[in-house]
């Protein structure tokens, strides 16, 4: 769970997310789920948050429905596609659910 000081504390990346999800047209329920996600999973490493972020959104297009390919949401969050996939997945196990198994 997190705090509303995190969210403030971590307003820079929420709103890079949003860029990021504006860039690859999704809706406001996976941007709504890809910041609960990333505030519940904030790393302590700065050089990790993008890759969190990254896997966050793409995490919530999954959950919205409105699933994008890994590469085109780590293009839009400029990290490559092994860091979204490398975290998606335990993101959603972690969040209480079954990551799709394709």
């Amino acid at each position: 769970m997190y705090s509303a000081r995190d969210r403030v504390e971590h307003t820079d990346w929420l709103d890079r997310i949003e860029a990021a999800a504006d860039e690859i047209d999704v809706g406001q329920q996976a941007r709504s789920t890809a910041g609960e996600l990333f505030l519940t999973h904030i790393p302590e490493a700065d050089r990790s948050k993008r890759a969190v972020a990254a896997a966050s959104l793409y995490a919530g297009t999954l959950i919205a429905g409105e699933e994008r390919s890994q590469q085109a949401v780590a293009d839009a969050m400029d990290v490559s596609r092994l860091s979204v996939q490398s975290r998606w997945k335990p993101l959603l196990e972690d969040a209480g659910f079954d990551p799709p198994t394709w």
